[in-house]
């Protein structure tokens, strides 16, 4: 089973990112999350370029959506809303043919960030995703400055994140 994790982050010590990080050390066998690295590198979305040919970037996002079996999403949440980069990738996919009916779990790692959550639901369920909600979870990184390793190695973010893995490829098959 393949899983496409997006970052809605772009800063390199993302907590966001580790989260998902962490998520493809505690993927059970059998099960590959592969980060999607090319957030920061999409141009703005123009529905004038979003033909049959959009942007190279464009196509690679989509084709990479198209050969998943679903995807988590992990975004901070910037003046009480969704990330720039992540909402400009969600509004290349709003008209592709990969997405609709795609499962997604969602990671938020800020519990006091409900906002930009909220604007995701919204956002995905417009765009006819899957939500699977026992697989979308709030971790606490507070004050924790952790990278993969150090979400992987805490007993209680990587029990509930492995879980949450779980129950994600669970609703999956």
């Amino acid at each position: 089973m393949r899983i496409l994790a997006i970052c809605g982050s772009l800063r390199a010590a993302s907590s966001n990112l580790a989260a998902l990080r962490a998520a493809a050390m505690l993927a059970p066998g059998g099960v590959e999350i592969i980060l999607y690295p090319g957030l920061g590198g999409l141009p703005h979305f123009n529905p004038d370029l979003d033909t049959a040919a959009p942007p190279n970037s464009v196509q690679v996002l989509r084709r990479q959506v198209g050969h998943s079996d679903g995807l988590i999403i992990s975004s901070p949440e910037y003046a009480h809303g969704v990330a720039g980069a992540m909402k400009n990738a969600l509004d290349w996919l709003v008209s592709s043919l990969e997405f609709p009916e795609k499962p997604v779990a969602l990671i938020n790692t800020a519990p006091r960030a409900t906002h930009a959550q909220t604007q995701l639901r919204e956002i995905l369920a417009t765009m006819s995703a899957r939500l699977i909600e026992p697989a979308s979870i709030t971790l606490d990184f507070a004050g924790r400055n952790l990278d993969a390793a150090g979400v992987a190695s805490d007993p209680a973010l990587s029990a509930r994140l492995a879980a949450a893995v779980v129950a994600f490829v669970a609703a999956i098959s």
